[in-house]
């Protein structure tokens, strides 16, 4: 069984459908509710609904678009509210006028201060006859990756009692000893790196006297951005 709405007055219309029958309950009582709009009002459309940024590593922005179209005649958006700092319009400038039967994009920026999920409404006032216009937003704020520099080395031929690493900022040094203590194996990793920077790498062998070779052949060492 169908229900038709047909209102004759805009706004919302509330009212009560009662079915009597010959069951144990015989009087069965339904909530119906509708709201009556303006075939020819002025609507301001949201495309699409709602916006979901997925995940983006804290520091880091990602922006994606909404539509923003006028119907039945121009448009003048006064506000644009965002409960979030982490959510921004970037270059939106208001007010905003949107004429009849066009449309405009809007551009929304995700930068997560923080890991986790975020959430918030992007809220749009104007002299719409369905405004105000809310869109929800969500993102993921992710940690960004940890990095290091893993360096190898073949042993040095002579009789040694370890190794120690070097690290400069540019090719050819100066570098500055980066191994707290002696190092016995032909490996070290360093854990001290940022995202995005290159390193050159230098090892010194020591004898049993505790004398110091010459610095090995550089190795350099590009840090991946995040």
């Amino acid at each position: 069984m169908g229900v038709n709405f047909k209102p004759s007055v805009v706004g919302t219309i509330t009212g009560t459908i009662t079915l009597v029958s010959d069951a144990l309950n015989p009087k069965l009582l339904m909530g119906v509710s509708g709201t009556g709009v303006n075939a020819n009002a002025i609507n301001l459309g949201v495309s699409p609904s709602s916006l979901s940024f997925g995940n983006v590593t804290v520091g880091s922005s990602a922006s994606l678009q909404l539509t923003l179209s006028a119907s039945n005649g121009p448009v003048t958006i006064s506000s644009a509210q965002v409960n979030s700092s982490e959510f921004t319009l970037p270059g939106f400038v208001l007010p905003k006028t949107i004429p009849g039967g066009q449309g405009v994009a809007a551009t929304v920026m995700f930068t997560p201060n923080a890991s986790g999920t975020a959430s918030a409404n992007l809220i749009l006032i104007s002299n719409a006859a369905n405004s105000p216009n809310t869109v929800p937003l969500t993102g993921v704020g992710v940690a960004a990756p940890a990095h290091s520099a893993d360096l190898t080395w073949n042993p040095s031929q002579g009789a040694v009692i370890g190794y120690d690493v070097y690290r400069g900022a540019t090719t050819g040094g100066p570098y500055t000893q980066i191994n707290p203590v002696l190092e016995a194996p032909t490996n070290y990793t360093d854990n001290a790196v940022s995202a995005g920077v290159t390193y050159y790498y230098v090892v010194t062998a020591v004898d049993t006297n505790n004398m110091q070779s010459g610095y090995s052949n550089e190795v350099k060492v590009v840090i991946p951005s995040p």
